[in-house]
């Protein structure tokens, strides 16, 4: 069974930053993304950033330039360095992989998110 262990969030001041990790361990056999996704009080939850086992990133619009993703293959763990915060990126955030387990199913999993909170 894999697991997501999340870590980071926390409070902040407008301007300031913040850098989540997410580690994933148990019965991994490959990894082909992971992403950060975020959710606001009253809203859907939406994408922030994803990587795949190729170091290829895609993120969204409002987070462009102030986030940055990046993962450690060697360690099944994936860090969202965010910079330049704003109130409005206050939200949960959470972590997801995709990939293949030791008998080759596939496989899709959430972290248990990690509040982000930024006062102005």
């Amino acid at each position: 069974q894999v697991q997501l262990v999340e870590s980071g969030g926390g409070l902040v001041q407008a301007g300031g930053s913040l850098r989540l990790s997410c580690a994933a361990s148990g019965g991994i056999f490959s990894i082909k993304a992971m992403g950060w996704y975020r959710q606001a009080p009253g809203k859907q939850r939406e994408l922030v950033a994803t990587i795949t086992s190729g170091g290829s990133t895609n993120y969204a619009d409002s987070v462009k330039g102030r986030f940055t993703i990046a993962r450690d293959n060697a360690k099944n763990t994936v860090y969202l360095q965010m910079s330049s915060l704003k109130p409005e990126d206050t939200a949960v955030y959470y972590c997801n992989i995709k990939g293949s387990s030791m008998v080759l199913l596939p496989f899709d999993y959430w972290g248990q998110g990690t509040q982000v909170t930024v006062s102005s």
